[in-house]
């Protein structure tokens, strides 16, 4: 499910120029190179939490941000860049991901540890919603680039 995800999210942007990863639609918007830090940016940070099964240090927080938190340091920050940066970023961080996946048991999946409040939530659920977030944002690009087109 997070293959087809990633090829669906990566036929959407590998043709995009800077100016149309840039575009905002407002000012407070994200673009959609933002969206596409903030999926890679998503990724990593479940890496942390599930397979290293840590908090998140400040130097963690350093490398995510402003792709997780996106808002204005994001737009300030997540610009001028080609679609092969992201591109490549996704993929590497995608290997990474794919390669833990293939070491770990079936059981994996189901272990619990405390998430959104304290709540026990499984591997599953959490990897489940890093695949949810990028269809989210992918629904975002597509509205984006509609907006493009008749702008």
């Amino acid at each position: 499910m997070m293959e087809y995800t990633r090829v669906t999210t990566l036929a959407e942007v590998k043709d995009l120029t800077i100016e149309q990863l840039d575009f905002l639609i407002n000012d407070e918007a994200n673009s959609i190179g933002m969206l596409l830090e903030h999926m890679n940016s998503v990724e990593k940070a479940y890496q942390i939490n599930t397979f290293e099964k840590r908090e998140y240090t400040e130097e963690d927080i350093k490398v995510l941000n402003p792709g997780l938190e996106l808002g204005a340091a994001a737009r300030e920050q997540i610009k001028g860049k080609p679609a092969e940066f992201y591109l490549e970023q996704l993929e590497q961080t995608r290997e990474k991901t794919i390669e833990t996946f293939r070491t770990l048991p079936d059981n994996w999946l189901f272990e619990q540890t405390p998430f959104w409040d304290g709540e026990l939530t499984n591997n599953y659920f959490k990897w489940f919603h890093v695949m949810e977030d990028e269809l989210n944002h992918r629904g975002q690009i597509r509205l984006i680039k509609k907006i493009m087109r008749n702008s």
